[in-house]
Order: structure tokens, then C-alpha cells, then sequence
């Protein structure tokens, strides 16, 4: 089990760059993914979104990538002598005809804009790209590591959860005769105050009383309830994406708590369904944040 919400990132140097990947996610319906590149590195988009998406299958992540040069290896600055040596020759006759004294010193040459050539080596995009692609793999890493170890987190909290329902359940299994007695029970000391010396027929009462029974049986309610504690727990043992499947799972569980309420004729029981239905609410909260 993973959560949706995740960070990693990774920082190193190759050839001479250094490298910068962060990627962090939130949690979404659907898997959305984005990407901020510098813009001489936006070819690499598709590439790292393509990266991404083979780790995540839902949330809305985004990928932000960092690249500096540490040793200018990327540029090379070369000296047109021939134009220096023209600048000094026509300052130095200048300076004959105007009487100036000949102060030429080398930072008057670096003032020289034309006099130098700053030429950008082409950079090789399958080497940027294996470089951006190392950093990214153990920024991802992180990134998993950290979801999986939230993962858990939930999985502890929901499993815990629904251990409470599954013990309500129980409890109304066992609440639920007793609720049929105590019906027949009132029943017939109801019938008794009312026709004081006059007979009573039992079967009558027996009757009232299945029929009673009949309306608020649960018995169909619970055993689609433990089906379902039973799939809720395979389903969090899986290794895929399991988050709408709980979703949809939860859903039954509402359901069927519904329905239990709704029979209920006792106050303990409605006192349990109500119960369950909190308990139901929070795993549903926390599954909200389940890949």
C-alpha cells in the first residue's frame, strides 16, 4: 500500500554539471503529471514525465529539475590578436598626434568587446539525458521509499479500524435474538395488561413476533459485512494500486451499516450502527490518500 503523497530528491555532479531533481506529489484523482525544466533543457520533458509515470499510477506529482555548470566546460573564450594589435596601434597614434602619454595597460584590452570570441560548446543531448536520468532514477527512489513508508502508516490505521467495525458487527450478531425476545416479551405483557383474565393466544403472538423478526433480521447484512472485512484485507496485502477499490469497498460497508440501521428496533444496536458508521467515515478519510 502507497500513499499518494511522496517526496525524493537528488542532487550530484557530472561532466562538470550539477544536477538537481525533486519530485513531490499530492494526492489527486487521477495521475497528473508536470514538469519544470530550464528552458535550453525543455527537451527533456517528455522524457522525465515518461520516467516518472512508470513509478506512480495515481496523484498529482510534478518533477522540477536544476542544472548549473561548475567548470564551464560548456564555453571556450579565444583572443582575436589581430584586432587587439590594430586598437593598440591606432590608441598609441592617437596618443602621438593629441601629445598623450602611452598608459595602455591589459585590463584597457579586456575593455575590448570585439577583441573577444565566446564560442558555447554543442552539448550532446543522449549524455545530458543518461546524467539527468541517474539523478532522477534515485530522486524517484526516494520518492517511493517515502510513500511506501506513509503507506504503511495508513495501512496500520485503517486495518485497526476496521477491526472496530468487524467487533460491532459481532455485537450486533449477538444483540439481534435478543432484540426479537425482548419484542415477543412486550408483546405479550402488552396483550396481557390489555385483555387482563381473557386467554391469550400464544400462536398469535408467536406470529407477530416472527414477523417481527423477519423485519429486522440482519443476518443477510452481516455476513455480506464479514465477506467484505475479508476482501478489505486481501486487497491491502496486494502490491497494486488499490486506493478506488477501497473506495468502491468502503461504499459497501456504508451500505450495509445503513441498512442495519435502519432495522434496528433496539438502542444498543443503534447506538453500534452509529458507531461503525464513524469508524466507516474515517477509513474512508484516509483512503482519500491511498494510490
Amino acid at each position: 500500500m502507497r500513499s499518494m503523497t511522496g517526496f525524493g530528491r537528488s542532487r550530484n555532479i557530472i561532466g562538470g554539471k550539477e544536477y538537481l531533481v525533486e519530485i513531490r506529489s499530492v494526492n489527486s484523482r487521477y495521475c497528473e503529471l508536470s514538469a519544470k525544466l530550464p528552458r535550453s533543457y525543455t527537451y527533456l520533458e517528455e522524457k522525465l514525465k515518461t520516467l516518472v509515470k512508470g513509478t506512480i499510477s495515481r496523484g498529482k506529482a510534478e518533477v522540477f529539475l536544476s542544472v548549473m555548470d561548475v567548470e564551464s566546460r560548456s564555453t571556450a573564450v579565444t583572443v582575436n590578436i589581430p584586432v587587439v594589435k590594430n586598437y593598440l596601434e591606432e590608441m598609441r597614434r592617437c596618443g602621438d598626434e593629441l601629445g598623450l602619454n602611452d598608459n595602455l595597460s591589459l585590463t584597457d584590452i579586456f575593455r575590448m568587446t570585439d577583441a573577444f570570441t565566446v564560442i558555447r560548446t554543442e552539448a550532446d543531448e543522449e549524455e545530458i539525458w543518461s546524467a539527468v536520468k541517474s539523478v532522477a532514477e534515485e530522486a524517484l527512489q526516494r520518492f517511493a521509499e517515502m510513500r511506501e513508508k506513509e503507506g504503511e502508516k495508513l495501512k496500520s490505521d485503517v486495518l485497526e479500524k476496521l477491526s472496530n467495525i468487524e467487533r460491532m458487527t459481532e455485537e450486533v450478531e449477538k444483540l439481534s435474538p435478543k432484540t426479537t425476545e425482548a419484542y415477543r416479551q412486550r408483546l405479550y405483557e402488552k396483550i396481557t395488561e390489555i385483555l387482563e383474565d381473557k386467554q391469550i393466544d400464544e400462536q398469535r403472538i408467536l406470529t407477530e413476533a416472527a414477523i417481527f423478526a423477519e423485519k429486522t433480521a440482519v443476518d443477510e447484512e452481516t455476513v455480506r459485512l464479514h465477506s467484505h472485512f475479508k476482501q478489505f484485507r486481501e486487497m491491502c496485502e496486494s502490491v497494486e494500486p488499490i486506493g478506488r477499490k477501497l473506495d468502491f469497498m468502503v461504499q459497501e460497508l456504508n451500505r450495509e451499516s445503513n441498512t442495519i440501521g435502519s432495522k434496528a428496533q433496539d438502542v444498543s444496536v443503534t447506538k453500534l450502527v452509529i458507531e461503525m458508521k464513524s469508524e466507516i467515515e474515517k477509513i474512508r478519510e484516509q483512503i482519500q490518500n491511498i494510490e
